[in-house]
């Protein structure tokens, strides 16, 4: 799984980067429901003072995330399913705008990157399915997959031009990309099919893009992006090795 999300800083300002830091151990259940965490022991955790943690818990309050029981104590709110859906719908939401930003921006050169982009995707994935018959654990084909995608991802950003889109997107995701990474390797290593359907609709908007058509784009994208998250998210519980498909 990935590393403890409180181990690893992020974003432009102390606060902002202690924020994202304590909202992702609350969503992997690093710092869980009910539990109490102090600003001095946060700041201790996150290696800062108690200054941005203070404003980080604030922000955390305001999101429904944490609740406060002390001057200077909150416990992880019971309520976090609530708005874990409502930052899901946030981070949508965003995506969906990065794909109408692209099909009005994006370059000839753009577009034709993120088609090389998917046909090494392809190859990857016959790969896998290749090895998975095969009865292999395809684990280096697997990572080549999520850094081919990721590349995908930041390409995409890259075309819409907007980088305030792109740091607000980064501030709201509900994964880091190393929980992403981590819950999608999990997933694919069980079903070598996982997530096959929305490659299709990958091409669908370089499709669209090259259209230009923002609201198609933005619509395939809002599809995908709530798919991907939906089965992050709701995971089934691991079967039985016995269980698991041969093909």
């Amino acid at each position: 799984m990935a590393d403890d999300p409180l181990s690893t800083l992020r974003s432009d300002t102390l606060a902002d980067r202690a924020y994202r830091a304590i909202r992702d151990a609350i969503v992997t259940g690093t710092l869980r429901a009910g539990e109490k965490v102090t600003e001095r022991g946060l700041a201790t955790q996150l290696s800062v003072s108690p200054t941005p943690v203070r404003e980080a818990i604030r922000r955390l309050e305001q999101d429904g995330l944490l609740v406060r029981k002390g001057p200077r104590t909150v416990a992880v709110s019971a309520i976090g399913d609530t708005a874990l859906q409502d930052l899901t719908e946030v981070e949508i939401g965003l995506r969906g705008m990065v794909a109408r930003f692209a099909a009005r921006h994006a370059t000839p050169d753009q577009l034709d990157g993120l088609d090389a982009i998917l046909d090494e995707a392809d190859d990857l994935l016959i790969l896998i399915v290749q090895r998975k018959q095969a009865g292999e654990i395809p684990q280096r084909h697997l990572t080549q997959l999520m850094d081919t995608m990721q590349r995908f991802n930041d390409t995409l950003e890259a075309c819409a031009g907007n980088p305030v889109l792109s740091r607000l997107l980064d501030q709201v995701r509900v994964f880091s990309q190393a929980e992403r990474r981590a819950l999608r390797l999990e997933r694919i290593a069980r079903d070598p099919t996982f997530g096959l359907d929305r490659y299709a609709s990958h091409r669908a908007l370089v499709r669209a893009l090259r259209a230009g058509d923002p609201a198609a784009a933005e619509s395939i994208l809002l599809a995908d992006a709530r798919g991907g998250l939906s089965d992050l998210l709701y995971a089934p519980q691991p079967a039985d090795e016995s269980s698991l498909p041969t093909s």
